[in-house]
């Protein structure tokens, strides 16, 4: 464990970023299922619903600095090219 006074907060503020960073992920992994699944049970209209809002959260969670501004944007372009993909099937 820390000794100096700086170690200690600065402990404290990792272990806040720890749970910050880990509920971010989760809020987007959550929104990500959710297309996913739409795409999987053929609902295409439902994905592409959803999708604004999951760009929206994942830009939120990169500019907080929880994923990589490239991360980010990586996420985004499989996303769209699962409901792209799908679209052009059906």
């Amino acid at each position: 464990m820390a000794n100096h006074k700086s170690a200690l907060k600065r402990a404290r503020q990792s272990e806040v970023r720890r749970t910050i960073n880990k509920t971010n992920k989760t809020r987007v992994k959550s929104a990500v299922k959710a297309i996913r699944t739409a795409i999987e049970e053929n609902q295409k209209d439902k994905a592409v619903e959803a999708f604004p809002s999951v760009v929206s959260v994942i830009g939120k969670m990169a500019s907080k600095g929880t994923f990589h501004k490239k991360a980010a944007a990586r996420k985004v372009s499989r996303l769209a090219r699962m409901i792209n993909k799908t679209a052009a099937q059906g």
